[in-house]
């Protein structure tokens, strides 16, 4: 079981928890079919919102550690974007009561940290596409030290805690330490009296019978590549499809082999963002599986913001880990 007397851990799920709570909210009363494609309002609301109740949890549990989070509160302070900040206040005091605009705008930026030999790293809504459509999104929250995940905690909203798409249902909440296994509770279960269940990795090791964990956006991704390595592995199942980190929960519990992120066509020199990956990977080595960059190289998060070390994402069950990385080099991934 993982160690709830940590404090640590206790302020990652405590945070988490409350954050995964509040965006849940946020996304029943402002996410309408009757949004259009770039009305992102309500995910900006959310992500600022999330990360303001996490930088707030953060101030109260260690003042002085760093945080990266994908959110900076810069355009909030312009007059422009009063509105959208009172709304954002306003969410806030549902969950931290007093919460002024001032006090928001600081907690965003607690955000603003940098790598050291300790940080938090941050994703207030990891899948904007998916909040933006009423299904799956993420709240993630890693804690790096030595460059190094020692701490993963995943709020799934819209995934229950038995793996299932479950939309507008209870949600769950992913939490993981180094040595301390992969867990699963639901998401408004109280972090006090916890009911934890364990994940473990499937141990398929036919590679043509490999579930593989793919987004509902093309973008993330070399689409033609997927197609070239799902025929080099002889691949005879569908992959299993949804958006954010809820991937590598799916992964960690057994509801799939693969998950990939490949580098698209003109874009060979991104590096993948600390906070999308931190809180992920670590829940899915803790459940027995692996995860390493596309030449094979363990993950290193102490170069900054980015991964500069590593390319792309290539995670797996384990069992089907060095099969993956021989398919990937024959496609010239």
């Amino acid at each position: 079981m993982i160690n709830l007397s940590d404090s640590k851990i206790d302020f990652a799920l405590t945070a988490v928890q409350t954050a995964s709570q509040l965006v849940q909210e946020i996304q029943t009363e402002m996410v309408t079919s009757a949004l259009t494609k770039e009305d992102r309002t309500p995910v900006t609301v959310a992500d600022f919102a999330a990360q303001a109740v996490v930088g707030c949890h953060l101030n109260r549990y260690d003042p002085d550690v760093s945080l990266i989070g994908e959110e900076d509160a810069d355009v909030l302070r312009l007059e422009e974007n009063a509105e959208k900040l009172e709304k954002i206040t306003g969410y806030v005091s549902r969950v931290i009561p007093n919460a002024s605009p001032e006090g928001v705008l600081d907690w965003i930026d607690r955000g603003r940290g940098g790598v050291g030999k300790e940080y938090w790293t941050l994703d207030p809504i990891d899948g904007t596409k998916g909040f933006l459509r009423g299904a799956q999104f993420a709240v993630c929250l890693g804690y790096i030290q030595g460059g190094k995940e020692q701490i993963g905690v995943l709020g799934c909203p819209n995934l229950n805690a038995d793996l299932e798409e479950d939309l507008g249902g209870e949600g769950s909440l992913f939490a993981t330490a180094r040595g301390q296994g992969s867990w699963v509770m639901p998401l408004h279960s109280p972090i006090s009296s916890p009911y934890f269940s364990a994940l473990h990795v499937s141990r398929k090791t036919d590679t043509t019978q490999a579930r593989l964990l793919r987004s509902f956006e093309s973008g993330h991704t070399n689409v033609d590549q997927i197609v070239d390595f799902t025929q080099a592995l002889n691949v005879d199942v569908g992959p299993v499809r949804l958006d954010s980190q809820a991937k590598y929960a799916l992964l960690a519990g057994g509801k799939a082999e693969i998950y990939l992120r490949l580098l698209d066509g003109g874009r060979e020199g991104y590096r993948e963002k600390v906070w999308d990956q931190a809180a992920g990977s670590l829940l899915v080595e803790e459940a027995g599986g692996k995860v390493t960059d596309l030449d094979g190289k363990p993950l290193d998060f102490s170069q900054g913001e980015r991964l500069t070390a590593n390319r792309g994402i290539c995670a797996t069950n384990g069992f089907l880990h060095p099969e993956t990385l021989k398919a990937l080099r024959e496609i010239g991934a």
